[in-house]
């Protein structure tokens, strides 16, 4: 009698489903009752994208060409796909099988055979299959000669469906792998190699809050582990070998997974103890023969459940929604929450170069430095001096059993729990690895960046204004930019936004004043603004280190910089570094006589500034480009007045045209000297004052939380007494006092008047929000004479500003508000010490946008 086929197809929910069945044996239509219609993938419908013929046989090899593509693409997204042809022969099934490989999907087949019969009576009322029984014939053997070997091709699951009642009765269901623990959220502790240090092991349990107690039970040893607050523990493996008690460190583990409180993944000595327990052929080697000298004469509880855990241990388990992954050596991304020998092996050795160390050992691979992954990977294997994130990795493994630490990661809070070995159980073969030069072991992994991680067109998702979009064209730029003249890309950290100009003023011969940007600001809900005075130097970004051991440890730079200096380009503001190192001193100093690195409890500062003069950086650009106006326009104008003058001297009517002429002559002479109160010479850094007033960010804080009165006060302070420091003149406006703000008009004209480039006024609160969203973060107000060297001598006469008046400024806001989102993410990343990478997407993005076509004088 045959056996019954089974109906219930629980399926993995990551899988390549082939479907193997004749022309006629409905294949289509099981597809359809029990998959989406985008999880099926028909050749029949690609030859129909193909030749609009379904049916047409000449291009069934662009057909196929076609399911390969879309199949992959669907796999490299972890979907579910299936391919829906007639797949009767191996060598059809192969590139499935060598497919699901690739992507380390598990092959599935299901083989739908309800009988040659059938399907040449469904072929015959059916006008597009007119090839007669000879088809569905040959293919049914076909499939019933393979059937027997389909499980050696390398599928994972068969499934056969051998009669019209079983394909009718056919339930598929659809179930997690085994490593796909995504819908338990702990909170877990992930704890790091273990191997035998089992008195090790109850030590950082307890001091992660477990409560242990153990037990004798008709002679078999036995241990409770008590979990706080429904935490979870996550072994990453290697519980045993090398060390004094690998039993009890097992019993723990056991114990706990029994009891649903904790996860352990497979290390490659579990692996190679239960290949020694199964009696297979087995090298004693690194420790092995510890373990086995401690399991004699165990209880037989121990014994007897041994075998059945160590198999039980999958190579990597995935939590908390995908946000985290947990296997033994790591995993590659495209990895996580799949299924394949190449993942288990990689879980479980990670990967080597092929070559061997001076110690006999081979050489690993930094896979974590190429690591692009949004989820977590923790794991052990390779022990460190110290656990460091690098690329959203970490190594927990501090080689406890070497003498080192045993080191428990807290997630979700990513604290570090550790505890000192006891002794040195077992002496390295090598000594540990750790990072290089003083610099942290995400520094070393940033060494080189990969044009990769910021070309192309780019939604770069900010905690301010959601996703911000970056053009590919701009992208480019912005490399050509960053490529040739920027400084050490470990320091650009922050690149400061544009900054529009407030509306243009109503008021006669004005283009720009106070009153405007008061009104924006109090139109949008804002109740106080803090007016700044607008020094006229050159924006600066100051990486301020309490000496050059921070900037390697923090940034990541090699050789005796004690910090840096760049402009809103990202280039070294000074071109002599001598210049740069006497700034920083003279800065550092100030703040050793503030005590704000013990007050701010950070060993760095990274402040936004203006440096003056503003010839110190656009000396070249007054020679070669303001002062060659002004002198053509004073040699133009003597020209001309000389030509009037003998006009008149014959009794020509020329009045109105001098006095025309004498108007522009007056407006060049003011264009000439608009300038002189911005230059001064510079020999050195006695020439120099530097005005901070953003303290942008430090160590663990970004400090776009505080108002900018907070700001400016510390500003102030760091401003105090004789020195490079130059005080900003600053004050707060009530938007609803009017007399308030009349006074800070008139503030601003005096400061104006007197050669001042103008104000900035900023609402008080350093992000703000209205009803459509988030607010300009600043608007500048210039002065007159100020606008004289932006838009040209003769900007304010009337018929010029008729015109100027009618320039739009929706572009600027837009751009302004973008750049000052993708800063505080740079910011905001740097300071949770992701990789640097991660850091430059923004940084980057900012410099790309400046490349859109706004007009430059705004």
């Amino acid at each position: 009698m045959r056996e019954a086929d089974k109906t219930d197809l629980a399926i993995p929910d990551f899988a390549l489903v082939v479907l193997i069945g004749s022309t006629g044996s409905g294949k289509s239509t099981f597809a359809a009752k029990h998959f989406l219609p985008t999880e099926v993938i028909s050749s029949d419908y690609c030859r129909a994208l193909v030749s609009d013929d379904e049916t047409n046989q000449d291009v069934s090899a662009d057909a196929f060409d076609l399911v390969r593509e879309i199949a992959a693409r669907r796999l490299k997204h972890r979907k579910l796909t299936v391919i829906d042809a007639t797949n009767v022969r191996a060598a059809d099934r192969k590139a499935w099988v060598e497919l699901a490989r690739k992507w380390h999907a598990l092959p599935i087949a299901i083989v739908i055979d309800p009988g040659v019969d059938v399907c040449i009576a469904r072929n015959a009322l059916r006008p597009d299959r007119d090839f007669g029984p000879g088809v569905p014939k040959r293919m049914a053997m076909e499939i019933r000669k393979g059937l027997g070997g389909l499980q050696r091709e390398g599928f994972r699951q068969v499934w056969k469906l051998t009669s019209e009642d079983s394909i009718e009765a056919a339930v598929v269901t659809r179930q997690p792998l085994w490593t796909d623990k995504r819908d338990d959220h702990g909170p877990f502790d992930i704890i790091g190699d273990v191997h035998g240090c089992a008195d090790e092991l109850q030590t950082l349990l307890r001091k992660l809050g477990y409560e242990i107690a153990w037990s004798e039970d008709r002679g078999d040893r036995r241990v409770t582990v008590t979990s706080p607050e429904g935490r979870k523990v996550v072994f990453v493996g290697d519980l045993v070998d090398r060390g004094p008690n690998s039993p009890d460190a097992l019993r723990i583990a056991m114990s706990m997974v029994a009891a649903g409180t904790a996860y352990c993944v497979q290390g490659n000595h579990e692996r190679k103890l239960g290949r020694w327990l199964e009696g297979r052929k087995v090298t004693i080697a690194h420790g092995l023969q510890e373990t086995i000298d401690q399991l004699e004469g165990q209880d037989r509880g121990l014994r007897e459940g041994l075998p059945t855990f160590l198999d039980s241990l999958r190579s990597h388990v995935w939590l908390d929604d995908g946000r985290l992954a947990v296997a033994h050596a790591g995993l590659k991304e495209e990895m996580i929450g799949r299924g394949s020998g190449a993942v288990r092996e990689f879980a479980l050795y990670g990967e080597t170069t092929g070559e061997i160390d001076e110690f006999g050992l081979p050489v690993r691979a930094d896979w974590a430095a190429a690591y692009r992954g949004k989820t977590a990977v923790i794991y052990g294997h390779t022990p460190v001096v110290s656990a460091e994130w690098v690329n959203n990795t970490l190594c927990i493994d501090t080689g406890c059993v070497f003498g080192g630490k045993l080191t428990a990661l807290r997630w979700p809070e990513r604290e570090l729990v550790e505890v000192s070995a006891e002794k040195t159980w077992f002496e390295p073969m090598r000594p540990l690895g750790g990072s290089s030069l003083g610099k942290s072991a995400q520094a070393d992994a940033d060494g080189v960046l990969d044009y990769q991680d910021v070309s192309g067109r780019r939604w770069i998702e900010t905690e301010l204004k959601g996703k911000v979009v970056i053009a590919e064209e701009n992208a480019s730029a912005a490399l050509e930019v960053m490529s040739r003249f920027a400084l050490a890309p470990q320091w650009l950290t922050y690149l400061p936004p544009t900054m529009s100009p407030s509306e243009t003023s109503t008021v006669d011969g004005w283009l720009e004043r106070p009153e405007e940007a008061f009104a924006h600001f109090r139109e949008r809900g804002v109740a106080q603004v803090v007016c700044e005075e607008k020094h006229m130097g050159s924006r600066a970004v100051i990486a301020l280190c309490r000496d050059a051991s921070v900037a390697r440890e923090r940034f990541g730079v090699a050789g005796e910089e004690s910090g840096a200096i760049w402009t809103r380009t990202g280039r070294s503001f000074f071109n002599v570094p001598a210049m740069t190192e006497g700034l920083l001193a003279r800065l550092r100093a100030r703040v050793d006589e503030t005590g704000l690195w013990d007050e701010l409890a950070t060993d760095w500062l990274l402040l936004d500034a203006e440096i003056m003069p503003w010839s110190a950086k656009a000396g070249s650009l007054i020679e070669s480009q303001y002062a060659p106006v002004a002198t053509s326009s004073a040699e133009g104008f003597r020209t001309a007045r000389e030509a009037l003058a003998r006009a008149m001297g014959r009794n020509l009517d020329v009045s109105a045209l001098n006095a025309r002429f004498e108007d522009r002559a007056k407006r060049a002479d003011r264009y000439a000297t608009a300038w002189a109160p911005y230059v001064w010479p510079v020999s050195g850094i006695d020439d120099l004052k530097v005005a901070p007033f953003h303290l942008l960010a430090s160590e663990g804080r970004v400090w776009f939380d505080q108002d900018h009165v907070w700001h400016m006060t510390l500003a102030d302070r760091l401003a105090e007494g004789e020195g490079v420091v130059t005080r900003t003149q600053w004050r707060v406006v009530d938007l609803a006092d009017e007399a308030a703000c009349a006074e800070a008009v008139g503030w601003w004209e005096t400061l104006t008047a007197s050669g001042g480039e103008g104000m900035v006024v900023k609402p008080r609160d350093f992000v703000s929000r209205g009803k459509k969203g988030l607010i300009q973060p600043a608007l500048k107000v210039r002065g007159g004479e100020y606008l004289r060297i932006i838009y040209g001598p003769e900007y304010d006469a009337p018929d010029n500003l008729v015109r100027l008046r009618e320039r739009g400024l929706g572009g600027k806001r837009n751009l302004a508000l973008r750049e000052f989102a993708l800063g505080h993410e740079a910011l905001k990343r740097f300071v949770a010490r992701e990789p640097l990478r991660r850091v430059h997407e923004c940084v980057f993005a900012v410099l790309a946008l400046e490349s859109e076509p706004i007009d430059p004088r705004l």
